[in-house]
């Protein structure tokens, strides 16, 4: 069981047929081996996720399904454009990354 302190997450996956999923967890990445391997939710049983598509951390649980619950009312065009500031912030940060030197 997840104390207080643990930290929340909300994530969005792409499944097989293209559909998207978002739910919340504290291990992601568990959840995501779950719903793969048919132990996830009703609906990635019928429908297998094929990849995680966005993960946000959130402070508590109760932000984390606050953040799900605006997430599943965004438009599908709206979340993959979600998905996409999320991966083009990543990829700053990767470049504020000092370079090794050879």
């Amino acid at each position: 069981m997840p104390t207080a302190a643990t930290e929340w997450s909300v994530y969005l996956l792409e499944c097989r047929s293209g559909a998207l999923y978002c739910g919340i967890a504290v291990d992601v990445y568990r959840r995501f081996a779950a719903h793969a391997a048919g132990k996830g939710a009703r609906f990635t049983r019928m429908d297998p996720p094929v990849r995680l598509l966005l993960v946000e951390p959130c402070p508590d649980r109760s932000s984390a399904l606050k953040r799900e619950f605006e997430i599943k009312r965004l438009s599908r065009a709206s979340k993959l454009a979600l998905v996409a500031d999320a991966a083009s912030d990543a990829m700053i940060v990767e470049q504020d990354e000092p370079q090794p030197t050879a």
